[in-house]
């Protein structure tokens, strides 16, 4: 594995740098699965990812360095779709499971530090709502997109396991529910999926322009996963804000990122939409990588709300769970 100090000498031997260049290198915060690395120098300003075997999390979770190379490839897939909202890729390295991308411009912000600092622009939602709906729709028509990114052992590790079978085997009372909810991300694979289309995976440019990062858990799956994972990281955010105002903006970006995301589609999102999103939000609080910015009376409302819908005879819609505050 690589790390500052070795990281140059490793780009000089790939002829990424010159032999007599000194580049600087930063470590970029965030590495959960990676080792993520920023190097500047000869004109390059990029971001190195080298994929840990074993995720950085209390519980033990083992993952297949192999998601790097899919990774890598999804990036040139997306990048030609979105180029704006997609950085580009620069370098891959098989043997050693390392990608380089371009990185972004500095005065981009972390949506997800933006929206727990309060700063919530329900464009950004809108925004994102299209490039998914975008990606979602031209693979879906794409054999050869669909046919190379078939993979079932990295969701499983990366997202079934710690999301779903977690759950289940924690909460008896909805085991049954969670795994209808399974049965339909294994049964039903219709396009490119993201895999982790998070807040923490998205920068906001000063225009507020939205750039998707982080596409290791890339494959060729159910579409309302996507949707779930983001909407289900804003009920966590919203059960974060004790102000209403806060949370009306935190429902508003929820909504417009459905709305734009089944227009660019042209169809709507499965029924069972909400099902998934409490499924996410509450794995967040039970599963193996708990969020670090919910206090125990969040946890507990958090936990009753998503529990609640999941318990539910039908899924309510998007608007009643994000506006039954």
């Amino acid at each position: 594995m690589l790390d500052e100090r070795t990281v140059v000498a490793y780009l000089k031997e790939r002829k990424i740098f010159s032999p007599q260049s000194n580049p600087s290198v930063e470590i970029l915060a965030g590495g959960v699965s990676n080792v993520v690395l920023a190097i500047t120098g000869e004109g390059k300003d990029l971001v190195l990812k080298q994929a840990l075997p074993e995720l950085k999390v209390k519980a033990k979770w083992v993952a297949d360095q192999r998601r790097a190379l899919v990774e890598a490839r999804a990036i040139q897939v997306l990048h030609d779709l979105t180029p704006e909202n997609v950085p580009k890729l620069y370098d891959v390295d098989p043997a050693r499971f390392i990608l380089l991308i371009e990185r972004a411009p500095r005065t981009t912000t972390n949506w997800k530090d933006d929206l727990l600092a309060g700063v919530i622009h329900p464009e950004i939602g809108a925004e994102l709502g299209s490039i998914l709906g975008q990606w979602h729709k031209t693979s879906s028509h794409d054999a050869v997109i669909l046919d190379e990114f078939r993979e079932d052992s990295l969701f499983e590790q990366l997202r079934i396991n710690p999301f779903y079978r977690t759950l289940a085997a924690k909460h008896e009372n909805i085991a049954v529910r969670i795994g209808t909810l399974i049965e339909e991300l294994e049964g039903s694979k219709t396009c490119l999926v993201h895999g982790d289309y998070s807040p923490k995976n998205i920068l906001v440019t000063k225009n507020l322009q939205a750039i998707v990062l982080d596409f290791e858990v890339a494959h060729t799956g159910n579409p309302v996963f996507d949707l779930a994972f983001l909407l289900g990281h804003l009920l966590c955010k919203q059960e974060y804000f004790t102000d209403l105002e806060k949370k009306k903006a935190v429902a508003k970006t929820a909504i417009e990122f459905l709305m734009h995301y089944e227009a660019r589609l042209e169809a709507s999102a499965a029924p069972t939409l909400t099902w998934h999103v409490a499924t996410i939000a509450l794995a967040r609080v039970d599963g193996i990588s708990p969020v670090n910015y919910l206090d125990n009376t969040a946890q507990m409302n958090l936990r009753n709300r998503t529990v609640a819908i999941l318990d539910s005879k039908e899924p309510p819609s998007l608007t009643e769970v994000f506006l039954n505050l």
